[in-house]
């Protein structure tokens, strides 16, 4: 079951450590991707206005001030991993033909596929090339392994959407590689940008990947209508995404209804009735409850290493944000 928590903080209240760092981040991170080529400036100063919560920025900077004093290299990893996220989003957006965003239409919907590699792609060079320039070698390393291993973990989960063969095992390897990686570039970076200690610097990224995970599966539940949010209920099934929730249900059901099921995911995933009846025999199964608690001891790894990290107003906001991140509604 999850510790006794506070009440959930405001993102606002958790910013206020590094309130002024974020602001000053705004106007900088606009600064970086703006370009002399019109089109590809406008559809950057677009992605620029319709720019999420942040969060991991929020994790660089907090993370930074865990070990020492926000500097202009905590400044360009922040940027650094905002791109890489920005970048595999309008990438995600032409791979799964998706036409919206936050409530926007994305890049691929008004620009069509074409442009939206190409936008993809100068983001994520950008970064490179900014890391290179102001001699971030050792940024450049921790994003660079972030990059390799989203990748990998977002093809493991093409193969595996396949064949449906999934285990746990495998899920947790998906979502390591897919989601967990960027947040623990993210933490990893902010202490690298504070000291060279390299103890430190393992130690955070452990921290950012336990919340990664934590937040990944905080994510996959949504598909499950937990809450009202902008995901649409039950798409991951209609990409035949096996999540925890699903393969839980699996692992524990009767051998013709776990054939029936993983049938309905194979061969009727498009059909609105097909999809209910899964999300309603997930439901059903105790898989839900199952990945809420599996989540929860990620987050208390999380925090349990957090912990060891000196007492401070960067390490409570970030306790704060973990569990922001793990009782969002969206």
């Amino acid at each position: 079951m999850p510790v006794a928590m506070s009440k959930k903080k405001s993102l606002a209240t958790i910013q206020q450590p590094i309130a002024e760092e974020m602001r000053s981040f705004e106007g900088k991170f606009k600064e970086t991707m703006s370009s002399d080529v019109p089109l590809l400036d406008k559809i950057t100063y677009y992605i620029a206005r319709r720019k999420g919560k942040q969060m991991r920025p929020m994790f660089v900077f907090l993370s930074a001030k865990l070990c020492g004093e926000v500097s202009e290299s905590t400044y360009t990893a922040a940027a650094f991993i905002e791109m890489i996220h920005t970048a595999t989003l309008v990438h995600d957006d032409v791979v799964d033909d998706s036409n919206e965003r936050r409530g926007f239409f994305s890049i691929n919907a008004l620009w069509k596929n074409k442009i939206a590699v190409l936008v993809g792609d100068f983001i994520l060079s950008r970064g490179m090339l900014i890391a290179i320039k102001r001699q971030e070698f050792r940024l450049l390393e921790i994003m660079s392994e972030a990059i390799e291993r989203m990748s990998e973990g977002e093809l493991l989960q093409i193969e595996k959407a396949r064949r449906l063969d999934i285990e746990e095992s495998i899920y947790y390897n998906i979502i390591k590689g897919k989601t967990a990686s960027l947040f623990a570039s993210a933490c990893a970076a902010g202490v690298a940008s504070t000291t060279k200690d390299e103890s430190l610097i393992q130690k955070a990224k452990e921290l950012g990947e336990q919340l990664g995970m934590a937040f990944q599966i905080k994510d996959d539940l949504f598909d499950y209508g937990t809450d009202a949010v902008g995901k649409p209920v039950g798409n991951d099934i209609k990409e035949k995404k096996m999540t925890l929730p699903l393969i839980f249900a699996l692992n524990n059901a009767p051998r013709n209804t776990r054939r029936k099921i993983i049938n309905i995911v194979k061969r009727n995933n498009n059909d609105p009735k097909k999809v209910a009846e899964v999300i309603e025999f997930v439901k059903g199964s105790g898989g839900l409850a199952y990945t809420q608690e599996v989540m929860y001891q990620y987050r208390q790894k999380a925090f349990d290493i957090l912990a060891t990290f000196p007492d401070s107003p960067a390490r409570t906001s970030l306790k704060d944000l973990i569990t922001f991140v793990t009782e969002r509604k969206k």
